[in-house]
């Protein structure tokens, strides 16, 4: 083992920026602390971000600690058959109040989402936003935004690995901007074969819109095998568009015939 090697205490690994991306704690053996911390330390570098994320961890801290990654249990999940348009969403999608576009905006959606926390404090550090507009660059980060005008009312950004999603975050200056953002995302979903959306916590917006928790050792089975698809790296760039196109008409059954 080298000088750089990762340290363990308990069931929570130390890690030092010199330790090999994928130093991380087997979680499928319950290694992880109740609350969900399962590593301090290490760096922010796409290769470790990747590993993390292909093994359910994902980083989470605030300015002046280290680097803490957490893997929760359960997990807040969103299957994208399971969306939730409620009645005033759809009217509002209906309308002529927002445009969507899908990668056109990356570090102005990260750097609202941290603006829109700052007053409460916000895990999206400088740090955090330079390795994720890194992802981008390499083709794995993207961000979904929400037009008003010329204004960028609301959006969100994060991982795609394979068929899976990993949200990170949204915020919203107007309402239902975040949530229009959220339903491009599942049409994105169901148009590139992405079968699961990781949302990490479980919040009220969030469940309001169908999301559900998950036990960690079920969504690390899924994981698995999801993340290591095929999934199409690369940008994913669409200039704004109508919401109206976000709304699927159900299908009219064939009539009986008699």
């Amino acid at each position: 083992m080298s000088s750089t090697a990762s340290a363990v205490t308990g069931s929570i690994v130390f890690l030092n920026p010199g330790d090999p991306p994928e130093s991380f704690p087997d979680l499928i053996r319950g290694t992880t602390e109740p609350d969900g911390l399962v590593a301090v330390g290490g760096d922010l570098t796409p290769a470790r971000l990747l590993a993390a994320y292909g093994r359910g961890i994902f980083p989470w801290y605030e300015e002046g600690q280290p680097v803490l990654w957490w893997s929760p249990d359960p997990r807040a999940v969103l299957l994208p058959e399971r969306i939730h348009i409620s009645r005033t969403l759809r009217r509002t999608l209906m309308g002529k109040r927002f445009q969507v576009s899908v990668d056109l905006a990356f570090g102005a959606v990260i750097n609202a989402c941290a603006d829109t926390r700052a007053a409460t404090g916000t895990w999206i550090t400088p740090e955090m936003r330079s390795a994720y507009l890194a992802l981008h660059n390499l083709g794995y980060a993207h961000s979904i935004e929400v037009w008003q005008g010329s204004d960028l009312a609301g959006g969100l950004y994060g991982i795609a690995l394979g068929d899976v999603f990993f949200g990170e975050s949204m915020f919203s200056q107007v309402t239902d901007a975040s949530k229009a953002a959220l339903v491009k995302l599942v049409r994105l979903a169901e148009d590139q074969g992405i079968t699961l959306i990781d949302c990490q916590v479980a919040t009220h917006h969030l469940a309001t819109l169908g999301s559900q928790l998950m036990p960690r050792d079920e969504f690390l089975g899924l994981l698995r095998t999801l993340s290591v698809a095929r999934g199409r790296v690369g940008a994913w760039r669409t200039e704004p568009r109508p919401t109206q196109s976000l709304v699927r008409t159900p299908e009219v059954p064939a009539p009986l015939h008699v």
